[in-house]
């Protein structure tokens, strides 16, 4: 396996996050890491443990851009992946008039505007495509680059808030700690 992750930063964490790292030890895993843990939980992670997450995947995009986390995650050494990275159509991202005209500028798609300026912000990024024609899309960011004055507009947009729940909020954890997920 190439990458495990512990889903959410809740329940017996740090006994999850051993038998990972004997996974990991033992050559069966190539790398381990986290989602949705905020920066409290994920020191606390690194302090008590062997092996740093490789990654933590947050929810990342122009609407919640993860500016300090991303700062704390590079000083930890541990990369900033995004989940989400087109908030899944939320705020009406393909419609924003700014990322639509970044988009015209280029002669690229909202979705490909969105990409690079994650890229280029060292987040990594896993979109999300079912069709074939949006995966090639979503591939071909690396024949142009933003500006510095782009990259600084599109920072206009950061509300500072997610899209859709808070992870502190004790009535959310509840939820999700009722979920059932298939590995």
């Amino acid at each position: 396996m190439d990458l495990y992750l512990i889903h959410q930063p809740f329940g017996d964490v740090h006994g999850s996050w051993r038998a990972m790292e004997e996974l990991y030890r033992e050559g069966k895993v190539r790398a381990i890491g986290v989602i949705n843990f905020h920066e409290d939980r994920l020191i606390d992670l690194i302090i008590h443990n062997d092996v740093v997450p490789a990654v933590n995947q947050v929810e990342t995009l122009p609407f919640n851009q993860q500016i300090e986390s991303a700062k704390f995650m590079k000083e930890n050494n541990v990369h900033i992946q995004s989940w989400a990275p087109f908030a899944e159509g939320e705020n009406n991202l393909y419609q924003n008039e700014l990322l639509v005209s970044i988009a015209e500028k280029y002669n690229k798609s909202v979705a490909q505007v969105v990409l690079r300026w994650l890229t280029q912000r060292e987040v990594v990024v896993i979109p999300k495509s079912v069709r074939k024609e949006r995966i090639i899309e979503n591939l071909n960011i690396f024949d142009f680059e933003l500006n510095q004055e782009v990259m600084e507009s599109i920072t206009t947009l950061d509300t500072k808030q997610s899209l859709f729940f808070l992870h502190r909020d004790p009535e959310i954890v509840k939820w999700i700690s009722t979920l059932k997920l298939d590995i």
